[in-house]
């Protein structure tokens, strides 16, 4: 995908926990929230996937990663990406349209 050919031309969230991304050559990406969490592009996120705990030890989670994750906000950042906010508080992750194509485009793949 070139950088400037292929741009966005709606977004929405569904009823069934999907970013819903148009694009302008008339591909419409449904993404899951729990596969834009799960693929969240942060330092931090991908450090923890480099370093994952010792797997003898139990994770401890908060009350709101124990419930459905949900996208509470998206953001446009310039003209090449978007902040997304997540019902467990992270909102760090600066999700180039690049990788929200590749997802769409992986998620349509696995569903087909």
């Amino acid at each position: 995908m070139h950088e400037l050919s292929i741009y966005p031309t709606g977004l929405s969230l569904s009823d069934d926990n999907r970013l819903v991304i148009d694009w302008n050559d008339h591909v419409s990406s449904r993404i899951p929230f729990k596969v834009l969490r799960d693929n969240c592009p942060c330092a931090h996120c991908r450090e923890a996937e480099r370093n994952p705990p010792p797997a003898e030890l139990l994770p401890v989670i908060s009350t709101a990663e124990a419930q459905p994750m949900m996208v509470v906000g998206v953001k446009p950042l310039g003209n090449y990406a978007y902040t997304i906010a997540f019902s467990d508080g992270h909102d760090t992750g600066i999700y180039k349209l690049e990788l929200l194509r590749r997802l769409g485009d992986a998620v349509a793949e696995a569903e087909s």
